[in-house]
């Protein structure tokens, strides 16, 4: 049977802040808790007089960070569409990575198409695909992560012409995007943290392990500059984009 390679998808909101959240996270292990988030800048703690704000280092040098307890840790809301799919326009799918290259991939894609069509994410017919590749740090071996890119079967004007007459169709019909956005932002802003330990566990189960042998910690290392973590998905993915024609993937798929 062929392999499952792309998943056709739409997001629910036009800020990508919305569609895709990243940080910098640290989970208790035996509880599954949130402990610290950051955004390479600033941070929010649990900590035994309540929560508390902190300069964020980055993993590389916070001494809390230890033993791979902190990881880039991104989320994609995602509306799958298939037939099978379900028929609520307002759930989504969540794609949990740790993956520092799925993460930059994912955020710089987002911020290109929201300039492309004019803020209209919404609407535009997209695809989640699976690349891979090996490199020499993998040792031969098939390195994959995500890639959010349009439907094999548009061109960019096409697309870009679609979504906007779709947009349109929706706030004639009555449908408010930009109140849907607003009332996300403001649930999200809600929550100390965005996992539950009820979430968190099977988080930390999958992607925040004893120990981390993964051949691509490397890759994961923060750079120096800029500080905050969009800043630095965005140099690494434009660093890569004048290296090769495709983005490279240096890690293993989270």
């Amino acid at each position: 049977s062929a392999k499952l390679r792309s998943i056709p998808v739409r997001l629910l909101f036009d800020d990508p802040d919305l569609s895709l959240r990243a940080n910098y996270t640290m989970f208790d292990r035996n509880t599954g808790r949130p402990l610290c988030v950051g955004n390479g800048e600033t941070c929010k703690r649990a900590t035994l007089s309540g929560m508390q704000s902190y300069p964020c280092p980055a993993p590389a040098s916070c001494p809390l960070a230890e033993g791979a307890s902190c990881k880039p840790y991104g989320r994609l809301n995602v509306r799958i569409e298939a037939q099978d799919a379900g028929s609520d326009e307002l759930g989504s799918f969540v794609l949990r990575t740790t993956g520092f290259n799925s993460i930059r991939t994912l955020s710089a894609r987002l911020r290109y198409f929201h300039a492309l069509s004019g803020g209209r994410l919404s609407t535009l017919p997209l695809e989640l695909r699976l690349r891979g590749k090996s490199t020499r740090q993998s040792h031969g071996a098939p390195i994959y992560y995500v890639d959010l890119t349009l439907r094999g079967d548009s061109s960019l004007a096409d697309a870009i012409r679609g979504a906007k007459k779709a947009w349109e169709e929706s706030r004639d019909a009555g449908v408010d995007q930009a109140a849907l956005d607003e009332a996300a932002r403001q649930g999200l802003a809600l929550g100390e943290f965005e996992e539950s330990e009820e979430e968190g566990v099977a988080v930390v189960e999958e992607f925040y392990p004893p120990s981390d042998p993964s051949p691509d910690a490397m890759d994961r290392t923060p750079q120096a500059a800029p500080a905050n973590l969009r800043g630095k998905l965005a140099l690494k993915f434009d660093k890569a984009q004048g290296r090769a024609s495709q983005i490279p993937a240096e890690e293993r798929q989270d």
